[in-house]
């Protein structure tokens, strides 16, 4: 994420109570605000700045980023036994084809094989190649809608 942090193992919240002086609203505001993508590189929640930037801990993250991501797939894909699709959306996977790419690099192993010329092409939806033995969307998603659907079915049910 761009400013949350992902998996902190419990022992990093009590050093940061006990030997750091935080209380419980100082690391909230460090692991919901001030960690992630923002955190790693020091310059910026915002994946295109730090796609941009020449600074070293802006690739850091963006690769730290793209492995976690990776990484994730690998294991959804072994609780699922295997893979149809991969699909990427919101901000970062319907804007970003360098982290698209890093990401299905890092998955080729699962069967899925990038189409490069797709996936530079902004709004084309199937990104994968065609003998792709898992094919790689890019869907476009309006999150707040679909909250709202939702809502309105459990208040209308």
């Amino acid at each position: 994420m761009g400013t949350r942090c992902g998996s902190v193992d419990p022992g990093v919240l009590l050093y940061l109570m006990d030997q750091r002086g935080m209380d419980a609203r100082a690391i909230e505001k460090l692991i919901y605000h001030r960690s992630g993508l923002l955190g790693m590189s020091g310059v910026s929640s915002d994946c295109r700045a730090l796609e941009e930037s020449d600074d070293h801990n802006a690739k850091l993250a963006l690769d730290h980023f793209c492995y976690r991501a990776a990484r994730e797939l690998a294991s959804l894909a072994g609780a699922m036994g295997g893979l149809d699709a991969v699909v990427f959306t919101a901000g970062i996977g319907e804007n970003s084809p360098t982290v698209r790419a890093k990401i299905l690099e890092q998955a080729s192993w699962l069967g899925v094989e990038l189409d490069r010329e797709a996936n530079a092409v902004r709004g084309l939806a199937r990104i994968s190649a065609r003998a792709s033995r898992v094919n790689a969307w890019v869907i476009p998603t309006n999150e707040e809608l679909m909250i709202a659907r939702h809502a309105w079915r459990v208040i209308h049910a």
